[in-house]
C-alpha cells in the first residue's frame, strides 16, 4: 500500500459512508442537540436481528447518546427466506441488513470474529466451537475502543436465553465488563486503546414472547424506562422508527408493523454501580466530563437556542467557533474526536454541500486506468471554497480553488491510474479460511468493523470561514434503472480474470465421467490464457486444459471438461485456474444482489467438491416445489435425475408422470398457492406417487394438514451435527433400497442433524425411522416420518438435507436417493 493511501485510510477509522444523504432541518437540529450529550451505550447480543431496535432508536434519537450494537456473529448460520445463500454468503447479506437497520435507528454497528455455526442449545457447546479467549478478547477490544458508560445485554447468560449463542453473548459481556479495565488482560490491545471501566452493565429483560413484563421474580434491583415516545422533530415515535429498522432483516422474514403508544422496558442490574432511576445514574453525560470545555458548552447552547429551521446556514458561524474551541482541547480524548467529526458533518450539512465521486464503471483492476467524475454543489449562500481534491492513485493534492456559488453544479473529470497494490474487494473477514469457528483476521485494528474500509476514495478539502475541513468519501458507481431510478453500487477492485465452477459439488455414482463446466470471465479487456482444472491424483480431465481469448471486459466463455473419477470411492476438492502471462489466478466471482442492500461481490477460491460414491437411484423424473430457497434441485440433478420446477401451470396439470414430487424447505410456510393444490397432491400420492416434504415451521402453515394423516409440526431439533443417530427400523425399505444405509452415512454432516421435527403424528399410519438427541436431552423421533397411502408413499423429514446436499455430504445423498426411490421398491 502506498504512503498516500495508507495515510488517508485513517480518515475512515471513525465513520465511513458511501452515500451521505442531505438532512432535513429537523434532523440537523437533532444532531445539533446531540453535540451537548457525551454519554455512550454499547448493546451486546449474538446475531443480526437480536438487537432491540426500539431501545437503540430511543438511546440514539431521544437520549442522544453514542449508541453501538456489538453482534458477536454475522448470522452465517441463519435461514434465508429470500434466496439460496447459506453460510458466510448469508452472513454477507445479514451484515448489510444490519447496516441498513443502523442507518435508520442511528446506532453504530460492530462485530467480533465469531462465525455463526448454527443453532446451539448450550453455552458450553458454543464455547467449545468458538475460541473463547479470542471472542472474549474481541468483546474487551470493543469495550476499550468504544468506551461505553453503560453496557446492555439482550439476553441472560443462562438457559433462559434459549440459543447457546445468546447465552454466550451475555456471559462474555459480563466477563468483558471487568476485564476491559484490567491492564493484564489482553495487554497487546493497549498499543492501540486504553483500559476502560463502564459504569454498569444491565440486562434488557423480557419474559417469553418478549412481552417485557416487570421482572418481579428477580430480587436484584431493576429500573424501568418508557421508550415508546414520540419525536416531533422527526415526526415519528421510536416504536415506528424501530419497526422500520427491524424490517431491514428481510432474509429472516422480520418485516414489522409499527406499534404506537406506551412501551416500558425493564433493565436488571448485573454488574457495576446499580442504577436507581436512569441508565446514566452517576454518569456525567455533559461537557463537564471534559476539562476546559466551558466555552464549548456555551457555544453549543447558543447554537441550539438560535437555530433557524428555515436557514440552517445561519448556525455555521457558531459551529465554526465550536470547532475552533474543540481544537484547543485534548485531541486524544475520545469525545473530543467524536464531537469534532459531528461538528464537521453539521457544518457541511448546514452549508448545503453535496459531493461524491463516480467512476464510469462499477469495477476496475489494480494497475488499470479508470475514469472518474468528481461532483460538488453547495445549496446555500454561505461562502465555501473547494480548495483541493485528491484521489486514490494521485501523488499529491490537485489544487482547484473553486469558490462555490449557490446551487452551481461543479464537475471535474479525471483519468486515474489505480495503484498496482490495491487488494481485490473481498470482505476482509473472508480473506482467509474460517478456522475453529472464527474468521481469521490478522490486524487487531480491523476487528469490529462491519465492512471493508474502502481503498478507492476522494479526499475533499473545503475552506469555510477561514478553517479547513477534510472529508474522504469512497468512490461509488451509479446508474439509472428504468423502473427503480437512480441506483448506487459500491466500486469494486477485481482480479484480471475469474474462473467460476458452475456447481459446488459433482457426484459420481459410478466410474463414468461427467462434464464439469468452468466460466471464465475477463475483468479487463484483452485477456488471453489457459484454463485448467487442477485435479488430485487419480482423477483425470479431458482435455487437460484449454486456451481462452476474451477481447472485452465482462465478457465470458464457458469451458467443458470431462472428468473421470478413480475406481474407488473418494471425496476430493479441485481448483479451476487461469494462467495469464505466467501468473495464476484462482478466484471465482459471486454477486449477491437484492433490492434492499447494496450489491455485494465476493471472490471465493475457485473450488468445487468431487465425490465418487456408491449412490443409486431408481427414479429419474422429479417434480420440485420450491420453498424459501435451497439448492436441493441441483443435488438431484447430480444424481442424474431430471428435475422440473412445478409452477402453478404444472401443478394444475397432470402430475402422474412424476416418479416423485419433492417439496422445498418451508414451502408450506411461504407458498400460499399450495392450499389450492394440497388435495390434488394427496390424490397424486394415493394413486401411486411418492411425495417428500422437507421441514415446515409450525407457525403460519398455509395448509393445516400437510400429509395424508395428521402431523403436528414442532420446534424440536438436533443441533449437534455429530449426534448419535439410532436406527429404529433397520429393515425398512428406506434404509435398504436402493442403498444400504449405515452409520457411515451420518458422518461428516455439517451444522446440525435437523430442525423442526414433527412433534406429534398419527402413530397408526406413520412410521419413524430414526431417534436422535443432543447431549443431555431426551430422544427425538420426529426427524423422518413415513406413511403408505393408497398405492403411494408420503415422507416428512426435518433432516437438514438443504445444508448437507450442497455441502457434498455423501451419506445425505444416499439417504435422499432412497427416499425419492421408495415408490420403485
Amino acid at each position: 500500500m502506498n504512503k498516500y493511501l495508507a495515510a488517508f485510510l485513517f480518515l475512515f477509522s471513525l465513520k465511513v459512508s458511501a452515500q451521505v444523504p442531505a438532512l432535513s432541518s429537523g434532523e440537523i437540529f437533532l444532531n445539533l442537540k446531540k453535540l451537548n450529550v457525551l454519554g455512550s451505550v454499547l448493546y451486546i447480543a449474538a446475531h443480526p436481528d437480536d438487537e432491540n431496535t426500539l431501545m437503540l432508536s430511543y438511546l440514539s434519537k431521544d437520549q442522544l447518546v453514542r449508541t453501538g450494537y456489538l453482534s458477536l456473529t454475522r448470522g452465517d448460520g441463519g435461514q434465508n427466506l429470500i434466496g439460496s445463500e447459506q453460510g458466510y454468503n448469508i452472513g454477507v447479506i445479514r451484515t448489510q441488513e444490519l447496516l441498513g437497520a443502523r442507518r435508520i435507528d442511528g446506532a453504530q454497528q460492530f462485530f467480533s470474529r465469531a462465525y455463526d455455526f448454527g443453532f446451539s442449545k448450550t453455552r458450553d457447546e458454543t464455547l467449545n466451537f468458538w475460541d473463547q479467549d479470542k471472542v472474549l478478547g474481541d468483546v474487551v477490544w470493543m469495550i476499550r475502543k468504544f468506551q461505553p458508560d453503560v453496557i446492555i445485554t439482550r439476553f441472560p447468560p443462562d438457559p433462559r436465553a434459549g440459543h447457546g449463542h445468546h447465552q454466550t453473548s451475555a456471559y462474555l459481556a459480563e466477563k468483558g465488563f471487568s476485564l476491559a479495565a484490567d491492564p493484564n488482560a489482553y495487554p497487546d490491545q493497549l498499543k492501540f486503546v486504553k483500559t476502560w471501566q463502564p459504569k454498569r452493565l444491565v440486562w434488557n429483560t423480557y419474559t417469553p414472547g418478549f412481552t417485557n413484563k416487570k421482572p418481579e421474580e428477580e430480587k436484584k434491583p431493576f429500573i424501568s424506562i418508557e421508550i415508546g415516545g414520540y419525536n416531533p422533530v422527526l415526526g415519528k415515535s421510536y416504536t415506528e422508527i424501530a419497526a422500520l429498522s427491524r424490517s431491514q432483516h428481510k432474509s429472516q422474514g422480520f418485516g414489522s408493523s409499527a406499534a404506537r403508544g406506551e412501551r416500558i422496558d425493564y433493565f436488571l442490574h448485573k454488574a457495576g454501580d446499580p442504577a436507581k432511576t436512569s441508565l446514566f445514574d452517576g454518569v456525567d453525560i455533559s461537557w463537564k466530563r471534559i476539562k476546559n470545555s466551558t466555552k464549548v458548552q456555551a457555544l453549543i447552547n447558543e447554537s441550539i437556542k438560535s437555530f433557524s429551521v428555515n436557514n440552517p446556514s445561519a448556525s455555521i458561524n457558531n459551529l465554526l467557533k465550536i470547532n475552533a474551541e474543540l481544537n484547543r482541547l485534548d485531541s486524544a480524548d475520545m469525545y473530543v474526536k467524536a464531537k469534532k467529526e459531528e461538528v464537521k458533518d453539521l457544518i457541511l450539512q448546514c452549508a448545503g454541500l453535496w459531493f461524491e465521486t463516480n467512476p464510469n464503471d462499477f469495477s476496475g483492476v489494480a494497475g488499470d486506468s479508470v475514469n472518474i467524475r468528481i461532483s460538488v454543489i453547495k445549496r446555500t449562500d454561505f461562502p465555501v471554497k473547494l480548495a483541493s481534491v485528491a484521489w486514490t492513485g494521485a501523488n499529491k493534492d490537485s489544487l482547484v480553488n473553486i469558490s462555490l456559488e449557490n446551487n452551481d453544479f461543479n464537475a471535474i473529470s479525471k483519468k486515474v491510474l489505480l495503484p498496482e497494490n490495491l487488494k481485490i474487494t473481498q470482505p476482509y473477514w473472508l480473506e482467509k479460511p474460517i478456522s475453529r469457528g472464527l474468521f481469521q483476521i490478522d490486524k487487531q485494528q480491523d476487528i469490529g468493523f462491519p465492512e471493508n474500509r474502502p481503498e478507492t476514495f476522494t479526499r475533499y478539502n473545503f475552506e469555510i470561514g477561514g478553517q479547513t475541513f477534510t472529508v474522504a468519501r469512497p468512490w461509488i458507481y451509479k446508474f439509472t434503472d428504468p423502473a427503480e431510478g437512480e441506483i448506487y453500487q459500491p466500486f469494486e477492485i477485481r482480479p484480471p480474470v475469474t474462473t467460476t465452477i458452475t456447481e459446488p459439488v459433482f457426484i459420481f455414482p459410478s466410474a463414468e465421467s461427467k462434464t464439469v463446466t468452468v466460466l471464465v470471465q475477463a475483468q479487463r479487456n484483452g485477456m488471453e490464457g489457459i484454463v485448467k482444472p487442477e485435479l488430485p491424483e487419480g482423477w483425470k480431465s479431458e482435455p487437460a486444459s484449454q486456451k481462452f481469448s476474451i477481447a472485452d471486459k465482462y465478457h465470458d466463455q464457458y469451458f467443458s471438461f470431462r472428468i473421470t473419477p478413480p475406481a474407488i470411492n473418494q471425496e476430493v476438492v479441485f481448483r479451476a485456474t487461469a494462467t495469464v502471462n505466467g501468473k495464476i489466478y484462482d478466484k471465482s466471482l459471486k454477486t449477491i444482489a437484492y433490492r434492499h442492500i447494496p450489491t455485494q461481490t465476493i471472490f471465493p477460491s475457485s473450488e468445487a467438491k468431487l465425490a465418487r460414491i456408491d449412490v443409486k437411484t431408481t427414479v429419474k423424473n422429479i417434480g420440485y416445489i420450491a420453498g424459501a430457497g435451497d439448492e436441493v434441485p441441483t443435488a438431484l440433478r447430480q444424481m442424474n435425475c431430471q428435475v422440473t420446477m412445478l409452477n402453478d401451470a404444472a401443478l394444475a396439470g397432470d402430475l402422474s408422470g412424476y416418479e416423485a414430487i419433492v417439496v422445498g424447505v418451508r414451502a408450506y410456510n411461504t407458498e400460499n398457492r399450495l392450499s389450492n393444490y394440497q388435495e390434488k397432491l394427496m390424490e397424486y400420492v394415493k394413486n401411486g406417487g411418492t411425495m417428500l416434504v422437507q421441514y415446515t415451521i409450525p407457525n403460519d402453515q398455509k395448509v393445516k394438514q400437510i400429509g395424508p394423516f395428521p402431523i403436528t409440526m414442532g420446534r424440536d431439533r438436533v443441533a449437534e451435527e455429530d449426534a448419535e443417530i439410532r436406527f429404529l427400523m433397520p429393515e425398512h425399505p428406506l434404509m435398504n433400497y436402493p442403498n444400504k444405509i449405515t452409520q457411515q452415512d451420518f458422518q461428516g454432516w455439517i451444522q446440525e442433524r435437523g430442525l423442526y421435527f414433527a412433534q406429534d403424528w398419527d402413530k397408526t399410519h406413520y412410521q419413524t425411522l430414526f431417534s436422535s438427541n443432543d447431549q443431555d436431552e431426551t430422544p427425538k423421533e420426529g426427524s423422518v416420518l413415513y406413511a403408505s397411502y393408497g398405492k403411494g408413499h408420503f415422507i416428512y423429514t426435518g433432516l437438514s438435507f438443504f445444508r448437507e446436499l450442497p455441502a457434498g455430504v455423501t451419506g445425505a445423498y444416499r439417504l435422499f436417493a432412497n427416499m425419492i426411490s421408495i415408490g420403485k421398491k
